[in-house]
């Protein structure tokens, strides 16, 4: 199993395969965040249960990176972007999950190359969007969680997003040498 997951994710192109492993990890922790809210903040997890319809999106990004790098990278920054708003119409503002569009952002601005500037321009204002998004538009939160468990929702999303932006960071780090100045200005292999 494991050696299939491998082959499934793997990807030449260092970005590409930088997005498989990101996208893999957020489908692998999905089924855990109902427990981290039941263990962080509350018993009632009921909202968490949209969090599932994105799995198949962020779990469809190895495929759609082998159709087209462009495409798999878009597709990882839709996912991340809808799923955020997802749950920020599921939680409310209450409950910091907006903190998730900074991986967002980071993902935008990392993921494409030079002659693809308008992709990380285009995600990264859409990313603004979301944020700046009016509650108002997104009607009530599906449970109203009392004080204290919003506070318990914010560090759990805080600490939840800081550790997908750390590991964004360490994987493009351990591409540094593969990501070389001729991928950055002249190939633009598989897009």
């Amino acid at each position: 199993m494991a050696a299939a997951l491998g082959a499934y994710m793997a990807h030449p192109d260092p970005r590409s395969a930088v997005a498989n492993t990101v996208a893999l990890v957020i489908v692998s922790n999905q089924p855990f965040y109902p427990l981290y809210i039941d263990w962080a903040a509350s018993p009632v997890i009921a909202p968490s249960y949209l969090t599932f319809l994105s799995t198949p999106f962020f779990a469809a990004v190895p495929a759609a990176m082998r159709r087209s790098t462009l495409l798999g990278r878009a597709l990882l920054l839709s996912a991340g972007i809808g799923n955020t708003l997802l749950c920020r119409a599921a939680f409310g503002s209450g409950s910091g999950v907006e903190i998730f569009l900074l991986p967002c952002l980071m993902l935008a601005l990392m993921l494409f190359r030079r002659l693809e500037r308008a992709f990380a321009l285009g995600f990264t204002a859409l990313a603004f969007a979301t944020y700046l998004l009016p509650a108002a538009l997104l009607g009530g939160p599906i449970h109203l969680y009392e004080a204290g468990e919003y506070i318990a929702l914010q560090r759990l999303n805080f600490l939840s997003a800081a550790s997908l932006t750390v590991l964004i960071g360490w994987l493009f780090s351990g591409h540094l040498d593969t990501i070389s100045r001729a991928d950055e200005t002249n190939d633009v292999r598989g897009a």
